[in-house]
């Protein structure tokens, strides 16, 4: 992970390290995809501004259940109007 994705991630409060059980408990919006995690959140950015963005975690064990462990391998620079736009973008990351 760089520090631009490291900075990024404290400032919208996404962990590096997680299970999809646990982002979906911290009301994170979460996709199986293959053997990545695709997770959605939203941080207000204030009145009429976009405010969702995606993240791209990868399994780092052979555990592909809720429970297996992942970590954090991309996180979106840019915030998008709605979940799906950023779900799109996780799909791509």
């Amino acid at each position: 992970m760089t520090k631009e994705t490291a900075r990024r991630a404290a400032e919208l409060r996404v962990p590096a390290e997680s299970t999809s059980e646990n982002l979906e408990c911290q009301g994170f919006k979460v996709l199986t995809f293959g053997n990545r995690i695709l997770a959605v959140g939203y941080y207000y950015m204030g009145r009429n501004k976009a405010s969702y963005y995606g993240a791209s975690y990868e399994f780092t064990g052979s555990d592909h259940t809720c429970e297996g462990a992942i970590s954090l391998k991309a996180l979106s620079q840019v915030e998008f109007e709605d979940d799906g736009h950023a779900f799109a973008w996780a799909m791509n990351a």
